[in-house]
């Protein structure tokens, strides 16, 4: 049979990751590299649209998305459940299932089985890629046989890309939710033995990290094990062996015993139980020299093919261990050198999970039920372990310590993408801590004290924001930060950017000036305009010199303008005023022309006077060539024209801008994107318009979008032009980063909040393109 909607794993690398998802296409990876993973089929996405569509269902799915307010946990859990339970009771198409029934035949005679037993697993052409690691968020059936049975799962699997928990991240991540598609691996499942054999040891499994979760020690690598099925390491569901190894020379640093209270097996009829651990089992380590030789090996490996850290799952079977899955480690961190002691004895200890200090309330929840009722925000989220449906109250949490679990669990993985603290493995958590109990969690170390641990508080405030450390990661793309209040520059000038590639100055003419320039020119004052436009910008250029400052002329728009002192006198009623007269086109006009030279003036007086020739400027919102050269010339009249250490850079805000781009490069040194207007420009879909954002059309990752910022990039760069990005979507969108680092963006202008992790990422990509 020739198989459509099927591929096996040997034909798959990396590249296929839109066909079959980042699962399963690093499955493919995997194999192809030589590495040890039992073989698979996939159901590849295809199967997926096919079946939306013979269904019809697609358009009551994301209607009911739509009307799901992402906040409210109660309502998100009924809908998804809706959607679910649409997607399970539809029929599969009959090309489809013919299709499966013939790979599943296959793939058991292989193991001279009419009938294996199988892993059905979850693979999401979003998921498993850097900046994004979906970890637990869909299902994964284990043990399943016979053809009907796998039948089920795969629709169970689909169902699962619209559970509350994957429904949630992908909006906190900024995923359309009809962009990400699901494929299934069907895979071979290990350890299909019997309960005898799991007892004496012949089977165990377990997670990896190549480099260490907690700290970020990139010559350290961390396994964690335990006996019988993995499940119980990756869900949390007991506390296992941790060892934590050099990765030079293999010797193992560091071995914790875990307490493996119980073990997950295989019954004969293929379901999972959960039995308790034999004595003699629970205090001894579960792995031999050999298999930490193996992981040890196979980590290298996996880091070195990926060229990227990884966390892998992985099993042995009579002592060879094979991979069933690797991703890339989404979130670590840098180690700290620090001290500090703390003279009160600690109350509780685990393992740092995910490092920082927080001090509030202990909110002790045992169900789900519990947490709905109970949980509020700002609580410290106290729990035997999470699983993938506590995202959402673990989000409006302010620290989380779960009593069992390791640093590989959910609540540790989870807590470092939220950038929550968090300890596991905190055995009596749930007896010591008491509802209510003001507490001083420090994940940092581990550690919980009683009350409030100011020196503690005090070193965490401290250590917010780590210049030194994102200061040693040293990047081809240049840093920038935006700002836009003056005085801020003295809380983030030690932060490791390049340059300030947006200050904005409408913060000074509405918080400072607080007047409409016309005005002021009207009663004779405009002196006073251009001396606060100046100690503005003073104050910014002053404190980083001999870096560059990148000053925007205003760019109020006109209901903005109206709101100043006087401003209803000289400004129009527009209907859409984001398109109107603003930037460019308001400095050439006969009504605005003599404000825009004040703005001249002050950039000439900061210069001059201040001797501060750091300083250059930008257009803003620049539509043609013909208002350019109108423009330039007002400038060139107050006296600011290019020269050696003079730039003049322009916005690309307007399509038209990226059209002309090889005109512009005539009048400019430099350009800088403003994605949001220009988004909104290319989509005709209004940026202020909350309706069509939650209908999914102002989408800075929309084709169309990233196709014109490529051209406009590889324009600026024909005639020598350096080009950035001043927009929102690089200070928190990490895939919109990636996207433009890889078409060799020459900077990236971002918020003062984002400067350090954004270095770290770009740096992060910098290295695997290498």
């Amino acid at each position: 049979m020739k198989f459509k909607y099927i591929t096996f794993i040997k034909d798959l690398s990396k590249d296929d990751l839109l066909l079959v998802g980042g699962k399963a296409a690093n499955l493919g990876e995997m194999v192809n590299a030589g590495l040890p993973v039992p073989n698979a089929f996939v159901v590849t996405v295809d199967a997926y649209k096919e079946f939306l569509k013979k269904s019809g269902m697609k358009g009551r799915i994301f209607k009911i998305l739509r009307e799901t307010d992402i906040n409210n946990p109660k309502q998100l859990e009924e809908n998804t459940k809706k959607i679910r339970e649409i997607i399970e009771n539809s029929e599969m198409p009959e090309e489809i299932k013919n299709e499966i029934a013939e790979a599943y035949k296959r793939l058991s005679q292989e193991f001279g089985k009419e009938e294996e037993y199988v892993i059905v697993r979850s693979s999401a052409t979003a998921e498993d890629r850097p900046g994004a690691s979906f970890a637990g968020q869909m299902l994964t059936l284990l043990n399943v046989k016979g053809f009907e049975e796998v039948v089920k799962a795969i629709k169970k699997c689909w169902g699962s890309l619209f559970t509350a928990r994957a429904t949630f991240y992908r909006v906190q991540k900024g995923f359309k939710h009809e962009r990400v598609l699901i494929a299934i691996p069907v895979q071979k499942q290990m350890g299909a033995l019997s309960k005898e054999d799991y007892l004496s040891g012949k089977y165990k499994a377990g997670v990896g990290f190549t480099v260490h979760p907690a700290t970020g020690e990139r010559d350290k690598i961390v396994i964690e094990a335990s006996w019988g099925q993995g499940e119980s390491v990756v869900s949390g569901v007991i506390t296992p062996d941790t060892y934590t190894i050099d990765k030079k020379s293999s010797n193992v640093i560091e071995k914790r015993i875990g307490s493996k209270e119980k073990m997950r097996v295989t019954k004969i009829e293929g379901k999972l139980e959960e039995i308790e651990t034999p004595k003699e089992m629970r205090d001894v380590v579960c792995l031999t020299e050999d298999e930490l030789k193996q992981l040890w090996e196979l980590a290298l490996k996996l880091e070195d093919h990926y060229k990227f850290p990884q966390d892998f799952e992985w099993v042995s079977e009579n002592g060879k261990i094979y991979l069933v899955q690797s991703r890339p480690v989404t979130v670590f961190y840098e180690k700290k050198e620090w001290e500090i002691e703390v003279k009160q004895p600690p109350l509780l200890k685990g393992l740092a999970a995910s490092p920082g200090v927080v001090v509030g309330k202990v909110k002790i929840i045992k169900t789900l039920e519990e947490a709905h009722e109970m949980m509020k925000e700002g609580n410290i989220l106290t729990t035997t372990m999470t699983s993938p449906d506590w995202v959402p109250f673990m989000k409006i949490a302010s620290g989380i310590i779960t009593s069992e679990g390791g640093i590989t669990s959910h609540a540790s993985i989870v807590s470092r993408e939220l950038g929550l603290p968090c300890i596991v493995g905190a055995t009596n958590a749930l007896t010591t801590l008491k509802d209510n109990m003001l507490i001083t969690l420090d994940a940092t170390t581990g550690v919980v004290y009683t009350g409030e641990v100011k020196e503690l508080v005090a070193r965490e405030k401290a250590l917010e924001i780590v210049p030194e450390e994102a200061a040693k990661l040293k990047t081809e793309t240049k840093i920038l930060m935006n700002l836009g209040v003056p005085t801020e520059i003295e809380k983030y000038k030690h932060l490791p950017f390049d340059g300030i590639g947006l200050m904005r100055i409408e913060f000074i003419i509405a918080s400072w000036v607080k007047e409409h320039p016309n005005y002021l020119l009207e009663k004779g004052e405009e002196q006073r305009y251009i001396d606060k436009l100046t100690e503005g910008i003073t104050m910014v250029a002053k404190a980083i010199y001999p870096s560059f400052v990148v000053v925007r002329f205003s760019d109020f728009k006109t209901n903005e303008y109206r709101e100043l002192v006087g401003g209803e006198k000289y400004e129009p009623l527009e209907a859409n005023p984001m398109l109107g007269w603003r930037g460019v086109s308001r400095y050439i006009s006969k009504e605005f022309e003599k404000a825009f030279r004040l703005e001249c003036r002050a950039i000439r007086k900061v210069r001059e006077e201040m001797k501060l020739d750091n300083v250059w400027v930008m257009l803003p919102f620049v539509r043609t060539v013909w208002e350019v050269e109108k423009c330039l010339k007002i400038m060139e009249d107050e006296g600011l024209r290019k020269e050696e250490n003079f730039q003049i850079w322009a916005m690309i805000e307007v399509p038209s801008a990226v059209l002309i781009i090889d005109k512009l490069c005539k009048y400019f040194d430099g350009f800088s994107i403003g994605s949001n207007d220009l988004t909104m420009g290319i989509l005709l879909s209004d940026r202020d318009s909350a309706t069509l954002a939650n209908m999914g059309y102002f989408d800075e990752m929309d084709p169309a979008v990233l196709k014109t910022l490529k051209i406009a990039i590889k324009g600026a760069h024909k005639y020598d032009r350096t080009i950035s990005i001043c927009g929102q979507q690089p200070s928190y969108n990490l895939r919109f980063t990636e996207f433009l680092i890889r078409n060799k963006i020459d900077s990236i202008s971002v918020n003062p909040d984002a400067v350090c992790r954004v270095r770290k990422f770009i740096y992060e990509i910098e290295e695997k393109m290498k």
